[in-house]
């Protein structure tokens, strides 16, 4: 994983949640390799070729990899 790259649209849910500095703080986990501290899995069904990783105990953010080996972040998916 080389870069992970977002839709326009994620950073205003963050905001707006107040989870932007979480999310960051995940996501420089993820690209230091620390996948266990971020539960970085792939989902189920295995087929669809879409991971996530934690954010905190809520929320989730689900994401793909593009022909790159970049990782696109699609959505925030609210957990409980």
């Amino acid at each position: 994983m080389q870069k992970i790259l977002e839709r326009k649209d994620i950073f205003r849910f963050l905001e707006k949640r107040k989870l932007l500095n979480q999310y960051k703080k995940a996501k420089q986990y993820l690209l230091s390799g620390n996948f266990l501290k971020v539960k970085f899995k792939l989902k189920q069904p295995r087929k669809h070729g879409i991971w996530y990783f934690r954010i905190n105990k809520q929320f989730r953010a689900l994401s793909y990899f593009d022909q790159e080996g970049d990782l696109i972040v699609f959505k925030i998916d609210n957990h409980q």
